[in-house]
């Protein structure tokens, strides 16, 4: 690596691999991707990473992580299965889904995975009879209040939940280790994790009163991305700094409670891959159309969308340069993808995007901060548009 090489959102090796991409893919940039995980382990020392592998499930990305020594929050057997071949081992790897089936859990547990999520008692006794004598940690419901995506229902228990869970897993010859919480993807204030922490305090109090006590909290995922629009095209600004204060500071007071001897974890996905991934696409067309109430509106239509590449565009404006125009006129238009489904676009009811107003059919164009989600949430061929591939910058090399 050069001294002058620079690595971060829209880093010079990122931007001169999209410059040499003649056709349509995804970049990541693996030494970006790097640096990001080293700022982690060093703004929050001791805590132990989890990558949540469904936001970028590309074997080059986490043979990288597993290098640097991070594990994995694994959904599913599957996911086990290919981060194992990546070389993430199986004592670094979690099973973070609290849905799974009896013989989702019995396949995992055949894996070697013996640290499973729960949130009911019906899943607790699932992995009691098929994980025998596995560790569980119990997820806490959040309000998810803050974050583009709150994460608020479908996973979570109270905390009265929460106590019978571990009781019953104690009873059941399991070992109740931990508890996690999830604040909710690209969370935006530093008052969830506040919130978050004294939840997992009550609990953890309650739990030492009943002569429960816990090896380990899991903070889950919600680290924001730094590169996003939101859907009405502004800025989304993060408070990192403030944040990881929150978080240590949040992690001191829960070590400091009596009875528990706590180690930390969390599960960055979008924090380490959006911002050092981008999407070289084209342009399909550029048109204009009167609207019902006569006025001309023009749509940008991209060879990728929600479909393929930008699943998350109905709540993001993901940036977008346009290198052979630029600094040229512009016109306000809706941007969208290019197939048949009228939800394969930006949400148009709250921002138009400025585009140059010369496009033509097959001029390139960078999505940038697209490298979370872009690979898993890809289907096989809507519309007969196929998955985009993808390649990654590794030191100086494409």
């Amino acid at each position: 690596m050069s001294a002058t090489t620079t690595y971060g959102p829209d880093s010079a090796s990122l931007l001169d691999a999209l410059a040499a991409a003649a056709e349509d893919q995804i970049v990541f940039d693996l030494p970006g991707i790097e640096d990001g995980y080293d700022t982690l382990v060093r703004e929050l020392p001791g805590v132990a990473v989890r990558f949540a592998m469904k936001a970028c499930p590309v074997d080059e990305v986490l043979a990288l992580l597993a290098r640097r020594g991070s594990g994995v929050d694994a959904a599913s057997p599957i996911e086990v299965e290919q981060a194992l071949r990546a070389g993430v081992p199986i004592s670094r790897v979690h099973y973070g889904n609290t849905v799974k089936s009896d013989r989702n859990i019995a396949d995992a547990f055949r894996l070697g995975i013996t640290d499973f999520a729960t949130d009911s008692l019906e899943d607790v006794r699932a992995v009691a009879e098929h994980a025998p004598g596995s560790r569980v940690f119990c997820r806490l419901a959040t309000t998810g209040e803050g974050a583009l995506w709150g994460l608020s229902n479908k996973y979570g228990c109270s905390p009265d939940d929460a106590l019978a869970i571990m009781e019953t897993a104690r009873d059941l010859g399991l070992t109740p280790a931990g508890l996690s919480v999830h604040v909710g993807s690209q969370q935006m204030t530093s008052d969830a994790w506040n919130g978050a922490f004294d939840r997992i305090a009550d609990v953890l109090t309650a739990l030492a009163a009943r002569g429960i006590f816990l090896d380990h909290v899991n903070l889950g995922g919600g680290l924001p991305a730094l590169g996003y629009r939101d859907k009405h095209g502004r800025t989304l600004d993060p408070p990192m700094e403030k944040i990881f204060t929150v978080i240590r500071e949040g992690m001191a007071r829960l070590s400091a409670l009596p009875g528990h001897d706590l180690g930390f974890v969390v599960e960055p996905g979008r924090y380490l891959i959006a911002d050092h991934g981008a999407i070289r696409a084209h342009v399909s067309r550029l048109s204009a159309r009167r609207r019902p109430d006569g006025k001309r509106q023009y749509w940008l239509y991209l060879s990728c969308g929600k479909f393929n590449g930008l699943y998350e565009m109905d709540q993001l404006q993901y940036r977008l340069v346009f290198p052979s125009h630029r600094g040229a006129e512009s016109v306000p238009a809706v941007v969208a993808g290019p197939t048949c489904d009228s939800d394969d676009a930006f949400s148009h009811e709250d921002g138009l995007v400025p585009v140059p107003k010369e496009l033509a059919s097959g001029d390139p164009v960078w999505v940038m901060s697209s490298g979370a989600y872009a690979t898993s949430y890809m289907t096989q061929g809507f519309n007969g548009f196929s998955p985009l591939p993808y390649t990654w910058i590794d030191g100086e090399a494409a």
